[in-house]
C-alpha cells in the first residue's frame, strides 16, 4: 500500500493542528543483528548502548578517527534486533564505515529502510490518538505488532514493518504530510539530524549532542572518543547548534550561506544543519561560533532582504565543555 502524502498547507508561524501524521521516508533504518552486534555498535558511538533498555531510545553518533560526526542517530531495539534510525543519505554513507570494522565482528549491518513503515504523530491530541490506537503508552520504546512505538516528549514515531502498516494507515482519517512537517520539529526541538554533506565536519559537541544526552562520558572506548573527551575536559569547543527562524525571498539548502550582521556590515558564518522553508518563512539548525549573542542578527548571503533572529532552545548548555 503507497502512502498518500500532502504538502505542508500552513504557515511555519502558525500553531500546530491537535493531530498530524507526517511521512518519515526522509529517515532510514539500519539494523544490526549477530551475536555481538550490540558490542560491536557500544564500541564505535558515543552512545552507552550496552545499558539500553528495551524499552528506551537514546541519540547518539559516530564519528571518524578525529572525533568528527559521520553521523547522528536515535538508536533502540525491536526484539533482539537493534536499530539505528537517521537521515537516508547519511546512513547510506556511514553504514559502509562502519561494515569496515564490522567484518572483525560477528556483527550484521543492514540497510532495511525499505522494509519498514516510519511515521511521525504529533499534535495536543497525538497521546489520546497513540492511546486509543495501540493502548495505554507512557515508556519511550513500545513494541507492537510488527514494530515499535517510540515517544518523543509529546511527539511519537511509528517503525513498523511494511504488511503490518497497511492496517495501520487504512485507520488514520487525517491527511499524511511529507516530512517537512515533521523536519519543522526536529528543528524546534534543537535537534541535530546530520546530512551526507556535513559528515565528518563536527565533534559531536559543536551540534549540542552532550545537551541531548547523546554522548557518554562514562563508557568505554570508541571511535573519536579521545577528542570528544578532551572537548569537556580541557575545553576547546568554540561552535553550538542554534534555532534561526525569519524569511528569505529565496530558495534555502543546506548549502547556502548565513552572514551576522556588524557594526559596519556583515560577515559569513556557521553552517545550516537543517531548514524547513514555507514561501518565504524559513526554521532552521546551524552551527554557529558558540559566542554568538542570542539577540544577533543574521541573513542569508546574498539576499539582502532576508532576516533570521535566534530563537531559545528547548534544553540547556549549561554544562557544555
Amino acid at each position: 500500500m503507497t502512502t498518500s502524502v500532502s504538502q505542508l498547507d500552513w504557515n511555519l508561524n502558525d500553531p500546530l493542528p491537535s493531530l498530524v501524521f507526517s511521512d518519515l521516508t526522509h529517515l532510514g533504518l539500519m539494523s544490526i543483528t549477530g551475536e555481538q552486534g550490540r558490542s560491536f555498535i557500544h564500541g564505535q558511538v558515543t552512545t552507552d548502548i550496552s545499558s539500553l533498555e528495551k524499552d528506551q531510545w537514546r541519540w547518539g553518533a559516530h564519528c571518524d578517527p578525529k572525533g568528527k560526526m559521520w553521523a547522528s542517530f536515535r538508536t533502540f531495539a525491536i526484539e533482539d534486533t537493534l536499530f539505528m534510525m537517521m537521515p537516508t543519505d547519511t546512513l547510506e554513507i556511514d553504514m559502509p564505515q562502519l561494515a569496515k570494522y564490522a567484518v572483525f565482528s560477528k556483527a550484521e549491518l543492514t540497510n532495511v529502510s525499505n522494509d519498514w513503515l516510519i511515521l511521525g504523530v504529533a499534535g495536543e491530541q497525538a497521546q489520546e490518538w497513540v492511546n486509543n490506537y495501540f493502548g495505554e503508552i507512557d515508556k519511550a520504546v513500545t513494541e507492537i505488532p510488527g514494530g515499535a512505538l517510540l515517544k518523543d516528549g509529546s511527539r511519537f514515531i511509528i517503525v513498523i514493518e511494511k504488511t503490518p502498516s497497511q492496517a495501520l494507515l487504512t485507520s488514520i482519517n487525517e491527511p499524511i504530510y511529507d516530512g517537512k512537517v515533521w523536519q519543522m520539529l526536529e528543528i524546534q526541538s534543537g535537534y541535530p539530524n546530520l546530512a551526507a554533506s556535513h559528515q565528518g565536519q563536527f565533534v559531536p559537541q559543536m551540534c549540542n549532542m552532550q545537551a541531548i544526552d547523546g554522548i557518554s562520558f562514562e563508557k568505554g572506548c570508541y571511535m573519536g572518543q579521545e577528542t570528544v573527551a578532551r572537548m569537556k575536559y580541557r575545553g576547546g569547543n568554540k561552535r553550538a547548534l542554534y534555532i534561526l527562524s525569519g524569511n528569505a525571498s529565496e530558495s534555502v539548502t543546506l548549502e547556502s550561506k548565513l552572514e551576522l550582521a556588524l557594526e559596519d556590515g556583515f560577515k559569513t558564518t556557521g553552517t545550516i544543519i537543517e531548514v524547513v522553508q514555507s514561501g518565504e518563512q524559513l526554521l532552521l539548525t546551524a552551527v554557529l561560533p558558540n559566542d554568538t549573542e542570542n539577540t544577533a542578527s543574521l541573513r542569508l548571503a546574498g539576499d539582502e532582504s532576508s532576516s533570521l533572529t535566534i530563537q531559545a532552545l528547548p534544553y540547556s548548555l549549561e554544562d557544555d565543555a
